[in-house]
């Protein structure tokens, strides 16, 4: 969920330490599943996923990217790779910057864990710097953002029944179920005691407010879970389609806004998501609310809830990755200091919570 990239200007690496599978058996199963030729498989590792784990697959002049759960204990209901590789398959008609996809496989004894196949899209993910050699004007800047919000405009307008999407999701009770689900997920990972959170947590359960609409959500739309053209004049693909479902667009929105670094944000967060948004010609987040209203028509005055519980479900989210390090679930030792960044988006959290004008 945490920072995914997959672009050209993200090199691929060997698989890391503890997280190779049988690759001969995977092989095996491709071929039954006439998708590659009888050739060597070889398979890389896309270096930054923090969540589920992606590989690059080729054989001869065949691409594919394979994605499994991540190893070690999991929370319920988390990493269902059969339910992602199906939605994939019902929003590829109708969404063209879905990959798509190509086989599943619940069977655990391939690699050790369900996984699915999919087209392999190539791009420029953009991060906390612009690739080389492309020129970056304050226009160029106002254009990502405007790709980034019609991008998401495009996804919440597909009409979820004709995509025969109704059982993805339970549209109803969404909030409340986001709001207690993400405390409760807390609790089960803190690893130190933060003051403020049982002040945090009161306001979220005592300010939920209604929702009056459901569409598609992406429910971790952010620029680097992007592929752009190398010009960065086109969005090829929106990716890590994990935590999507059924829900108030406006909290896809909030999100993404969490994401969304601008100038006058203190230094703390911004070194939580590294991001080019803060640079000039970017709109801020005032202007990516009211281009999305704009847009879409749709009330917007439930943004300041969302956007405080996008705060605390990153905050959660970073505590996780924390917890499975501190516990030797992983070895990765980018989640060392997750624990630190945690701390001070559930402080921002509480800040902007009693902030009428944060938007």
């Amino acid at each position: 969920m945490f920072r995914v990239n997959k672009g050209l200007n993200d090199p691929l690496i060997s698989v890391r330490s503890g997280e190779d599978f049988n690759r001969e058996n995977l092989r095996q199963f491709l071929l039954e599943q006439n998708l590659i030729p009888n050739e060597t498989l070889e398979v890389k590792q896309f270096p930054s996923g923090s969540s589920n784990l992606t590989y690059s697959l080729r054989c001869g002049g065949w691409e594919g990217v394979m994605r499994r759960p991540p190893f070690g204990k999991l929370p319920p209901k988390a990493h269902d790779m059969k339910r992602e590789a199906n939605l994939l398959e019902m929003v590829y008609p109708h969404f063209k910057h879905v990959p798509k996809p190509y086989v599943f496989c619940e069977d655990k004894s391939i690699i050790g864990a369900p996984f699915y196949i999919m087209e392999r899209k190539h791009g420029v993910v953009i991060d906390n710097h612009f690739p080389p050699g492309v020129s970056v004007t304050n226009e160029k800047c106002k254009k990502l953002s405007t790709d980034f919000v019609d991008t998401l405009v495009e996804l919440h307008h597909i009409d979820y029944k004709v995509a025969s999407l109704e059982d993805f999701g339970k549209p109803e009770g969404f909030s409340e179920r986001q709001v207690h689900g993400w405390i409760k997920r807390y609790n089960l990972s803190k690893t130190e005691d933060i003051e403020v959170v049982d002040r945090l947590s009161k306001w979220l359960i005592e300010n939920i407010p209604k929702s009056y609409e459901a569409t598609i959500i992406h429910n971790d739309y952010k620029l680097n879970n992007m592929l752009f053209s190398t010009d960065l004049n086109e969005v090829v693909a929106l990716l890590d389609w994990e935590m999507a479902t059924i829900a108030d667009p406006i909290f896809d929105l909030c999100v993404s806004l969490g994401y969304w670094v601008q100038d006058d944000d203190p230094d703390y967060i911004k070194n939580v998501q590294p991001t080019v948004t803060h640079h000039p010609g970017f709109l801020n987040r005032r202007e990516i609310v009211e281009l999305y209203a704009s847009k879409t028509g749709r009330d917007v005055t439930s943004i300041h809830f969302y956007l405080v519980l996008a705060y605390f479900r990153l905050a959660v989210v970073l505590q996780q990755m924390h917890y499975r390090w501190k516990m030797g679930q992983t070895q990765d030792k980018r989640f060392e200091n997750h624990n630190i960044n945690a701390r001070n988006l559930i402080l921002h959290a509480d800040e902007v919570s009693h902030l009428k004008n944060y938007i």
